[in-house]
């Protein structure tokens, strides 16, 4: 709601009045108007302008001529003089202070016939989106300036300028900022400490030191993507300053590859290998047998002496196998066998573990050879392992492996019947972690229904039996690479275990 004092219309806040109406109960110490204020308004034909007031008495009255060429609205909350000029001219506008009359502020106003405002509205409704720029009017032009952050803004105002050659013109350059920001960019993307980022004169300068010519490389490529385009400013001819071209795109790298330093010794790695072999027989055997024999055993003697002579006969028969026989029998029959080498190896070489027992076997001897001669059985375990860490970082180990376990399952005429598996592979296993490499598992069984009981001319025969026998073997190998800083890593424990001092 409007209220007209002396010609000047003084806006109160209401309930429903604008945020910027002024509140009257407002008040302003006294003590902060003893200065006077002095200022030079110039407004054009149509557009509104604020101006912000000195702080001011409750009770304030305005003069001068300002009412023939402009209306002026107060807001008191906001402190704020907003001037809507109507004709063109030069005006003056005094706010004095009713009480004792004294001048508060003075404001010369210049008001200005203008075909630009239009121009103004365009250019400000297609660049308004776009921050760090000022449209204005002088010397009878619209002037675009300011910096901008990005050369596709000084391109976007450019054409938008184009639209009005005799217009408007701009005064638009690249913010310095812009390529600190980028450089801030690159820094992080390259990330790496000793590698440093610098913006100098439109230009990315790479400092500081790579581990390796890779690293050089890849931080100019990455500074090369951030890079904007080239900005030519179009007064530099006008100016009669020549723009240097930027040498390799802009991207000056100073980096400096740093000198390898030799290497910690290689690590050690212990490898904990296990050979688990299982073994399982089971055997039932029933038999029944009532085969009776008659055995003859007949004939005749001749006799002679001093009492006389004379010729005896004398039949004889032996049965044998007369009563029924039952054999039953089961058995079992369990073995394990479980084998640990330990094996310390450096990182990256070959380490063999070898546990031989040689068992000696007759052969038949040469011809015209009195003594026996001997061959020897070589039966254990022979394992090749090569360990290579996955990274200085990595607790991986990548490791090629062959195995060969053999061992005597039975003897036959006093020869001794050998078996023997082989395990060949490659596998990766996190450190102090434990894998099953390999197996092989075996089953054998057989069945045997009345074998040949031996005899030759039964009376009867009632004979039945059944043999049944059934094997097993499992064989497992399992293996533990533990890294170590050194050889000698761990040998207290193993002193403390079997109690060995120095």
């Amino acid at each position: 709601m409007k209220w007209l004092l002396g010609s000047i219309p003084i806006l109160f806040a209401m309930a429903s009045t604008p945020a910027w109406a002024a509140d009257e109960d407002v008040t302003v110490a006294e003590e902060s108007l003893s200065y006077r204020t002095k200022q030079y308004v110039n407004l054009t034909i149509g557009i509104e302008q604020d101006v912000k007031l000195p702080p001011l008495p409750s009770d304030v009255e305005f003069k001068g001529d300002f009412r023939r060429v402009t209306s002026a609205s107060y807001a008191r909350e906001l402190n704020v003089l907003r001037f809507n000029p109507r004709n063109e001219g030069f005006a003056t506008l005094t706010i004095h202070d009713k009480r004792n009359g004294k001048k508060i502020a003075e404001y010369r106003i210049d008001i200005q016939k203008s075909k630009l405002d239009k121009v103004v509205r365009e250019v400000r409704a297609l660049l308004g989106d776009i921050e760090g720029i000022s449209i204005k009017v002088v010397n009878s032009r619209v002037v675009v300036d300011g910096q901008v952050l990005l050369p596709k803004d000084v391109t976007r105002i450019a054409n938008v300028i184009a639209q009005f050659p005799d217009q408007a013109t701009s005064l638009v350059s690249l913010s310095p900022l812009a390529m600190k920001k980028i450089a801030e960019f690159i820094s992080r993307d390259i990330n790496n400490p000793e590698i440093e980022v610098q913006a100098i004169n439109d230009k990315i300068k790479l400092t500081g030191f790579a581990g390796d010519e890779d690293e050089r490389v890849r931080a100019e490529i990455i500074a090369k993507m951030y890079l904007p385009d080239i900005f030519v400013d179009p007064n530099e001819d006008k100016a009669g300053v020549k723009k240097r071209k930027p040498a390799n795109d802009g991207i000056i790298n100073l980096i400096q590859v740093k000198e390898k330093a030799p290497g910690p010794p290689p690590k050690m790695i212990q490898l904990v290998v296990h050979f688990v072999e299982l073994n399982k027989e089971y055997g039932k055997s029933f038999r029944f047998q009532f085969t009776p024999e008659i055995d003859d055993g007949s004939g005749m003697q001749f006799s002679a002496g001093t009492n006389g002579g004379g010729v005896v006969s004398q039949i004889t028969g032996t049965i044998s196998n007369l009563l029924p026989k039952l054999n039953w029998a089961k058995s079992h029959g369990h073995a394990r066998i479980l084998e640990s080498t330990s094996l310390i190896v450096q990182d990256g070489k070959q380490g063999s573990i070898n546990q031989m027992t040689s068992y000696p076997v007759p052969t038949p001897p040469a011809p015209g050879a009195t003594a026996p001669t001997y061959t020897s059985i070589r039966v254990g375990i022979n394992s090749q392992i090569t360990p290579v860490l996955l990274g200085e970082r990595s607790g991986s180990v990548k490791m090629d492996m062959q195995f060969s376990v053999s061992n005597i399952v039975d003897f036959s005429s006093g020869i001794p019947i050998t078996s023997e598996n082989n395990i060949t592979t490659t596998i990766t296993v996190r450190d102090r972690q434990s894998a099953a490499i390999g197996g092989l598992i075996r089953n054998t069984s057989a069945t045997a229904y009345n074998p040949p009981n031996g005899t030759r001319n039964p009376i009867i025969s009632l004979y039945a039996s059944k043999q049944y026998q059934r094997k097993q073997s499992q064989f497992v190998v399992f293996i533990t690479p533990v890294v170590k800083t050194s050889a000698s890593a761990g040998s207290e424990q193993i002193k403390k275990k079997f109690r060995l001092h120095e």
